[in-house]
């Protein structure tokens, strides 16, 4: 998990060309999604954190977000529907 302040521009701009960085997470409300996801474009960038997989995201408790990641939010919260 990389935090957005903690990253250059450039630097970022590199690791997502090369696949390092696939998604973008808010650490407060501990939700990742996709990086073209426009709630996630909306958040604070002290609040933004990078993952280079989803499985790296899940490691960290972040559920998958519900505009970008539909399915998968749907999987995860189908967990909890009783």
């Amino acid at each position: 998990m990389i935090k957005h302040l903690d990253i250059t521009k450039s630097d970022l701009r590199s690791a997502i060309k090369v696949k390092q960085v696939l998604y973008g997470g808010n650490k407060k409300l501990k939700i990742y999604g996709t990086l073209n996801c426009k709630s996630g474009k909306r958040m604070k960038k002290e609040n933004r954190v990078f993952f280079s997989s989803k499985e790296e995201a899940l490691r960290h408790n972040y559920r998958p977000c519900g505009h970008c990641m539909r399915e998968a939010y749907r999987k995860w919260k189908s967990k909890f529907d009783v």
